[in-house]
């Protein structure tokens, strides 16, 4: 039996509820898989990788960076580096992570070489969001292996940084000072079930059924340390795919003690999982991905984000994956030049990078949006709206609205043809309806008399003015 038209009218609204009320996956402009964040002064910053959609394998080019002061509002700075920032890569743009040291940010990449085989590089910059090169010229891992992928790295209290990485099996190194060398012999961790939960049996010439494996190291290492406690999180083995599982230490480089499982069985819609975790303005954080985004899967993968508490004793509890992931631990101020690549949650638009690195908002659709989370307009309300916009067409409309899509309009702009996609003018409208206090922003876009499906307009910036 069909649903009545008030029935099927009542789904639509709890479906478009539920998704204004989601927050996971965090970036929805891409698929960013393998998320890696890192801490640094007063933001989170957001490796991640990218995976490109229409395809049966982990077919991936470049890498990308996002950062966030609240945790909901993601600001995309685009693809600072690809396979073809190094000279010696050809392929298979994986997991990689990036750390600080002495001012200078050190991303740590796994490709595929040109003699065909895995290698672990570096890439460093002054900045945490690009420009990188790449500081060798050529890998700083490099073995002959296909395990050697998923870097992590970490640096200890006294000043010694570690590399960890392996898929399969598990290895570390120590870096020396300059980060971008290393000393010493390449150590492979012993895989033991003290140490990780189980180990992988030989395969059975026979082609008997294998034993059921309750868990055991796989790849995409997470080495972190908290209140003296070693970690060392990974994507473990669970029916029908990866689970995130962890092993402690009292130091670096083990001993390994199993503790068990964090995030397992899940409905991912993803066969792989690759974590992070961090503590950010009091609040403890897991990053990880999964394939619900339209048109994921286990090769379209996509960043999300959940918050926990550690157990008295240090020891993580089971975290289960959530719609709504986290909620603001800041607020945005919208007096403030803000760039349209700041996003908590978008519909029927993508994020693009022009050659001079300007990331901006592209590909809007009629009935598309962006939203905003925890604005703060103070005590006093703006007098105008400003937003930086261009259109090779006649453009469409941007209005804003307040706390939900159909929440009052305080502004609305008419976007003409401004004489190209890049030909950026500034458009001002004044603002209605006054608005004081924390709200939700939603920029809203319509079309009038266009072709239906065809872009509006791309949209750069914008900020309220009193």
């Amino acid at each position: 039996m069909g649903l009545t038209k008030s029935a099927a009218c009542l789904l639509t609204i709890l479906s478009i509820a539920s998704t204004l009320r989601a927050q996971n996956p965090v970036i929805q402009t891409h698929y960013t898989p393998d998320p890696a964040p890192m801490v640094y002064k007063d933001k989170v910053y957001v490796y991640t990788g990218d995976d490109i959609p229409g395809y049966d394998f982990y077919y991936m080019t470049r890498w990308r960076v996002f950062s966030s002061s609240d945790m909901v509002n993601w600001t995309d700075h685009g693809s600072p580096i690809s396979l073809e920032s190094f000279s010696w890569a050809r392929d298979r743009a994986w997991a990689a992570q990036c750390i600080e040291r002495n001012g200078k940010f050190y991303w740590y990449i796994c490709a595929q070489t040109v003699q065909n085989n895995m290698a672990l590089g570096v890439a460093v910059s002054d900045s945490p969001v690009g420009p990188f090169k790449d500081a060798l010229g050529k890998p700083l891992i490099t073995t002959g292996s296909w395990s050697n992928i998923d870097p992590t790295v970490f640096i200890d209290d006294d000043g010694q940084a570690y590399l960890y990485w392996g898929n399969g099996s598990l290895y570390y190194v120590k870096l020396n000072k300059d980060m971008i060398s290393w000393s010493g012999d390449i150590v492979e961790v012993p895989q033991t079930v003290e140490a990780f939960g189980g180990v992988r049996p030989p395969r059975n010439p026979e082609n008997k059924e294998r034993p059921e494996i309750k868990d055991m190291y796989v790849e995409g290492p997470w080495f972190y340390k908290r209140n003296g406690k070693y970690y060392q999180m990974f994507a473990g083995m669970t029916k029908g795919g990866e689970c995130l599982s962890y092993s402690m230490s009292d130091k670096p480089t083990g001993p390994w003690k199993y503790q068990g499982k964090i995030m397992s069985e899940q409905a991912t819609n993803s066969f792989t999982n690759h974590g992070g975790i961090i503590d950010f303005k009091g609040n403890s954080y897991l990053f990880y991905h999964t394939g619900l985004l339209p048109g994921g899967g286990s090769y379209g993968r996509a960043t999300s984000i959940e918050t926990f508490k550690y157990n008295p004793d240090g020891s993580i509890p089971k975290i289960s994956m959530t719609k709504e992931g986290v909620q603001p631990v800041g607020t945005l101020d919208p007096y403030q030049l803000t760039k349209a690549a700041t996003i908590a949650w978008a519909e029927k638009c993508r994020t693009e990078q022009d050659e001079k690195g300007n990331v901006f908002v592209s590909h809007i659709r009629t009935n598309g949006y962006i939203k905003v989370r925890s604005v703060n307009f103070g005590s006093t309300a703006p007098a105008s709206f400003q937003a930086s916009l261009a259109a090779g067409l006649d453009g469409g409309i941007l209005e804003v609205h307040t706390d939900s899509l159909n929440g009052p309009k305080i502004a609305s702009v008419n976007v003409p043809r401004t004489g190209g996609w890049h030909s950026w003018k500034a458009l001002t409208e004044k603002v209605s309806g006054q608005p004081t206090g924390v709200h939700d922003l939603y920029f809203v876009f319509k079309g009038q008399n266009i072709t239906a499906g065809r872009e509006l307009f791309n949209f750069n910036s914008w900020e309220f003015k009193r």
